[in-house]
């Protein structure tokens, strides 16, 4: 036994020198690489938004407010504040004795000594009375209504209604009888002289059908026309059915909208005029045109200088301007997070021309945007912008759609460093950048003795799109985009069972498109001065839309609140306040401008106002 045991000892030891006297080393151990330390990740801020206090109430200035970090946790205790001016400021709470504005500033450090901000300003308003009722508007009571000489004849074959109703002038049909003239809208006395007419009639119908529109001579002794319009369609959507006639000296018409049976192809009897319609017409714009005029061009674009157009971007926008193939080329890299339409300017310089108030001017370009475009085409100063605009005009283009983009226009101020400038900082619809190609720019007066008169019959009450200095208990308006020629925006309003409507029929690419106004022209809305004012809003819509909130001082653009406003299917009640007060008494506009690039697709849009009132806080 002992000797086995010898004899394994002695073979482990041999074992053990033969590997000791080998030529090739022990393989090493592979190595093992140290882990990189994660970066520290900064803090973040939440909940830092614009506060308002009155002076002498003390407020907690990290109400909502929080601070995290991935690495340490909640650093909510460690929230510092500084303000500027300075505020006294004891565990996230202060007392401001002066009204005015604060910046404030919270930051935070983790023990990795990364930092994180956040911003917010601090409205301190004059200590004021308790709030009361400054004016509450009262919708219960009938507006009065104008027909403008237009009445209805309905022949014995016909089953037809007509009557002013929401706003509009609606033609309920339910037999058209044998004829075109079985249901008529019709204005006798039409003044004429030697000149050019135009007639745009805005209307929609339930169902497809036919209208006539004429111009009888009242003058001649049989049925004599100065012209008519044959076979119109009216579609669901409010448009504009044209007649043009001309008239070559004194006289007077008999203006005739027939919407009886009509079969414009006698061998299709299907095709005809139905039955059970109803015909909406929300406005009728008449037009005089005398005179001669003509273009003369001033200024004509040379692209291929590699000049002439500039884009300035804000609002966390970027965009940029360029030069190919004799276009400019404007480059939108993002739409801004905030702002508007105004985020985005791209401007066409017009060399050396110069406005003179008063004069007439005509522009000419063309704009294709790879993901279509909407906005604003205003020719205004270079430097001074709004301040000094001579023209205001807005445009629209779809996707990879070239169009023709034109005004002619009076200018309204005096501008010695003019540009065309578009204002192009909505998005539209899906799209985080464009590219938008502008050619063919020609800028030039506009000569000659050319005169248009414009007349709108509007069936709106409470003085529709015209300023109501004979109703001051009811200062309201519409303004719409289509009430200055532009292609889009049309709406009415009226009042009905102690609420207040305002339908958009049409709606508009831009917010001017479809604009409510409270205080307009001879009547506006006058505040007090010493006071704070809150304006109390309770409204719904028959479809969820968006709109701004503007309290604007008469005379210039200077809100003193601006607001946004959601709409829903329901009522809901919006509270929107001034943070400073007037010297003196002050007239101000209150407006709603609703248009949009969504808006535009929506079809037809009613907004019920509850309630609108405004409240009062005097200085004490």
């Amino acid at each position: 036994m002992k000797k086995r045991i010898g004899l394994i000892i002695l073979s482990m030891l041999l074992v053990f020198a033969l590997a000791s006297c080998s030529n090739a080393p022990a393989p090493a151990p592979a190595p093992t690489e140290a882990p990189a330390p994660a970066e520290n990740a900064a803090p973040v801020i939440s909940g830092a938004q614009d506060m308002t206090v009155a002076a002498g109430d003390e407020i907690d200035l990290l109400a909502g407010i929080t601070a995290t970090d991935a690495e340490d946790g909640d650093l909510t205790g460690m929230i510092a504040i500084d303000s500027t001016p300075a505020l006294a400021i004891k565990n996230g709470k202060a007392t401001p004795e002066n009204a005015g504005s604060y910046e404030l500033v919270f930051s935070v450090t983790d023990k990795g000594e990364k930092t994180a901000e956040a911003y917010a300003t601090l409205t301190v308003t004059k200590k004021t009375s308790e709030e009361k009722v400054y004016k509450e508007f009262d919708f219960s009571t009938a507006a009065v209504t104008d027909n403008h000489g237009w009445e209805a004849k309905i022949g014995e074959a016909a089953d037809a209604t007509a009557e002013l109703k929401e706003g509009s002038y609606v033609i309920t049909v339910k037999n058209p009888g044998n004829g075109d003239g079985d249901v008529q809208l019709a204005k006798a006395g039409y003044a004429l002289k030697a000149a050019d007419y135009k007639i745009l009639i805005w209307a929609k119908s339930t169902k497809n059908t036919y209208a006539h529109i004429l111009a009888r001579n009242e003058q001649a002794e049989g049925w004599e026309t100065f012209g008519g319009a044959f076979n119109v369609v009216i579609g669901p959507e409010v448009a504009p059915l044209e007649l043009n006639f001309a008239s070559p000296g004194e006289g007077s018409a008999e203006l005739l909208f027939n919407l009886g049976k009509i079969t414009p192809n006698p061998d299709n009897a299907a095709d005809t005029t139905p039955e059970d319609f109803v015909v909406t017409i929300d406005k009728i714009e008449l037009f005089e045109i005398s005179g001669e005029e003509h273009e003369v061009p001033t200024y004509t674009a040379d692209f291929t200088a590699n000049a002439g157009v500039k884009a300035d971007a804000g609002d966390g926008a970027a965009a940029s301007a360029a030069f190919a193939d004799g276009k400019a080329v404007v480059t939108i890299d993002n739409y801004p997070t905030e702002g508007g339409v105004w985020s985005i300017k791209a401007d066409i310089l017009l060399g050396e021309t110069k406005i003179e108030k008063g004069k007439k001017y005509y522009y000419s370009f063309k704009l294709k945007a790879a993901n279509g475009q909407g906005g604003e085409a205003l020719v205004e100063s270079d430097g001074r912008g709004w301040e000094c605009r001579a023209n205001f005009n807005g445009f629209s283009a779809g996707a990879g759609e070239e169009v023709v983009i034109s005004s002619m226009f009076t200018a309204e101020a005096d501008v010695d460093d003019p540009v065309i400038r578009l204002q192009i900082g909505n998005p539209p619809e899906g799209a985080a950048n464009n590219t938008i190609e502008i050619s063919d720019v020609v800028f030039g007066n506009v000569e000659g003795d050319k005169e248009t008169q414009k007349t709108t019959d509007s069936f709106m009450p409470f003085g529709g799109n015209t300023a109501n200095a004979e109703n001051p208990a009811t200062p309201w308006a519409t303004f719409n985009g289509t009430d200055e020629g532009n292609e889009r925006g049309v709406g009415v309003i009226w009042a009905q069972d102690g609420s207040f409507f305002y339908r958009i029929d049409n709606g508009g690419t831009v917010d001017w498109h479809n604009k409510l106004i409270c205080g307009i022209g001879g009547n506006p809305l006058t505040l007090a001065s010493d006071s704070y004012y809150t304006v109390e809003i309770t409204a719904r819509a028959s479809q969820p839309v968006s709109c701004g909130v503007f309290l604007n001082p008469m005379g210039g653009w200077d809100p003193r609140f601006s607001e946004g406003m959601d709409l829903t299917t329901e009522f809901q009640t919006f509270r929107f306040s001034t943070t400073d007060t007037f010297i003196t008494d002050m007239d101000f506009e209150l407006l709603f401008q609703f248009g949009s690039e969504a808006l535009s697709k929506m079809g037809e849009v009613t907004v019920e106002f509850q309630n609108v009132t405004i409240y009062q806080m005097t200085v004490q």
